[in-house]
């Protein structure tokens, strides 16, 4: 039984460079995100992001002025059947305020383990090694879910 399957019926949260591999079809994780995305789509794995995803992943493509990409991010990033998009409010930046005070992290991984922490998500899916879990969610690299496949 592979990481994805331990998922199910799990609160995931999806950092920003989940979607970026998955909309630009890195083909390392192709597969992994594949599966996935379409256990999201079916319900089975309830996901969580923060708006502030939306806000980190436009920036290179405004800076190229990709419209098209700009669109398909934009249409990616609403909440959907098995995606919660979630803003960013004041109990989330107080929860983030205390994230940065007991592991010194920079205040947008803050706000997005914070929002993973008030939202009851366990797992925090990321590729970003700098980010570290905390007590109330476990990080998990994407990597990892390729390696147990």
């Amino acid at each position: 039984m592979g990481l994805i399957d331990r998922m199910m019926d799990q609160r995931v949260y999806l950092d920003t460079n989940i979607f970026i591999y998955a909309v630009e079809g890195y083909a390392e994780y192709r597969d992994v995100l594949t599966e996935l995305f379409e256990k999201i789509d079916q319900g089975t794995i309830k996901a969580i992001s923060s708006e502030l995803t939306l806000a980190e992943i436009l920036v290179k493509p405004i800076m190229e002025q990709n419209h098209k990409a700009q669109d398909i991010y934009q249409q990616v990033l609403q909440t959907s059947n098995g995606l919660e998009m979630v803003p960013v409010n004041r109990d989330i930046l107080i929860e983030a305020a205390k994230i940065r005070a007991q592991s010194g992290h920079k205040l947008p991984d803050a706000i997005h383990l914070g929002t993973a922490c008030l939202h009851n998500c366990n797992i925090f899916l990321t590729n970003d090694k700098r980010i570290r879990g905390i007590a109330e969610v476990s990080r998990v690299l994407i990597e990892e879910l390729v390696k147990s496949c």
